[in-house]
């Protein structure tokens, strides 16, 4: 059971190269010999580059009113601009890492043994809280593909149905489902059973605002789609999302008291505000990001490994091994590339990281699969 509900710049628009790093030169430390005397943390998916310029600028704002708590007014701002982004009432703005509280919500609607139908393997948060209050999770496997299997997850839903949870790009292959046919299965599912879509990968995609399902929210459709800024917008140590929802439901959330400025806090807000605002950042972030994922698949299509074709920051490989093991090497030698995700247990998932730590653990992967 995932025990978490949430999902870490840029140098700016100068003359600068896209692929250097605000970090000072410390901070990784490499050796002659190409070595990192730091971990390299290449294991939970976090934005390498970091966040906006701005953001820094706007937390330092918020330092004199540290003794404060999120006021209603930063909220509120903050929504209106989230709405007026994904173009959707604000009204159906629910602000905040809501996946979990959303799990507990949907599950204790109607009593125990409510049904929540995922692809697996994934993200479970939703999933996970929605089986302390008695729901019950049907996971249902990829397709062949590795990506989400739209026709057998239409076939599981039934009376018993309170939610599907659908991750696109999916996590941990990365893959993201055909935008016709997606579409096509979210307006027709969605009438017989709510779903959520959890995008905290989509900007990275290159058709992100079109490949979206806002679309759907703004149709009408019984969809909710969620975002989060951990990813692509670099804070995932200021954890915040937002979740664009039906107006019903985003009306018995908001009751529920969910999304208070309190809740969020003070600098979440303020550094979201400003992330959200600099879409060139984000712009660049695709950018190096994907030119740093091409790098990483000729890597594995010269060691012959079969891949996902991947479109988030992160691969997914057949290591030819237990991934146990690839990572126990990987780690002994300074890089950290995460855990197994059964029943994929040859397969390695490796966050895509800045220029220098990704070649560290090219080299590295290379060491070990040759070597053995």
């Amino acid at each position: 059971m995932s025990s978490a509900l949430t999902r870490r710049s840029l140098l700016k628009t100068s003359g600068m190269a896209l692929g250097a790093t605000l970090l000072p030169a410390s901070a990784l430390a490499l050796t002659a010999e190409g070595t990192s005397s730091q971990l390299i943390h290449l294991n939970l998916n976090e934005n390498a580059f970091g966040p906006s310029a701005n953001v820094a600028g706007a937390i330092q704002r918020e330092f004199p009113r540290l003794s404060r708590y999120g006021d209603a007014a930063a909220a509120r701002s903050f929504a209106e601009q989230i709405a007026a982004y994904e173009r959707v009432p604000v009204e159906q703005v629910v602000l905040g890492e809501i996946l979990g509280a959303l799990g507990l919500y949907l599950g204790s609607q109607g009593g125990p043994g409510g049904e929540f139908i995922y692809s697996t393997p994934g993200y479970l948060a939703l999933v996970d809280a929605a089986a302390h209050v008695g729901g019950v999770g049907v996971p249902v496997p990829l397709n062949a593909d590795y990506e989400n299997d739209l026709g057998a997850l239409a076939a599981k839903v039934n009376g018993k149905t309170r939610a599907l949870y659908l991750i696109n790009p999916h996590n941990p292959t990365g893959t993201v489902s055909d935008d016709a046919a997606f579409k096509r299965f979210l307006r027709e599912v969605s009438q017989r059973a709510p779903v959520v879509v959890d995008e905290a990968y989509l900007e990275y995609t290159a058709d992100f605002e079109t490949r979206s399902a806002v679309s759907l929210v703004r149709e009408g459709a019984n969809v909710l789609v969620f975002r989060t800024f951990d990813k692509i917008h670099g804070l995932a140590g200021l954890p915040i999302g937002y979740t664009l929802a039906p107006r019903p439901l985003a009306d018995a959330l908001h009751q529920q008291g969910l999304g208070d400025a309190e809740s969020l806090g003070r600098l979440n807000i303020a550094a979201a505000s400003a992330a959200l605002a600099d879409t060139g950042h984000v712009r660049q972030t695709r950018a190096v990001t994907a030119a740093e994922r091409a790098k990483w698949v000729a890597v594995l299509k010269d060691l012959n490994l079969a891949h996902t074709d991947t479109h988030s920051n992160f691969i997914f490989f057949n290591a030819g091994r237990p991934q146990a093991e690839l990572a126990a090497g990987m780690r002994a030698k300074g890089v950290d590339i995460g855990r197994t995700f059964p029943p994929y247990t040859n397969w390695a998932r490796i966050t895509i990281g800045r220029p220098e730590e990704n070649r560290i653990a090219q080299q590295l992967l290379r060491e070990i699969l040759q070597g053995a």
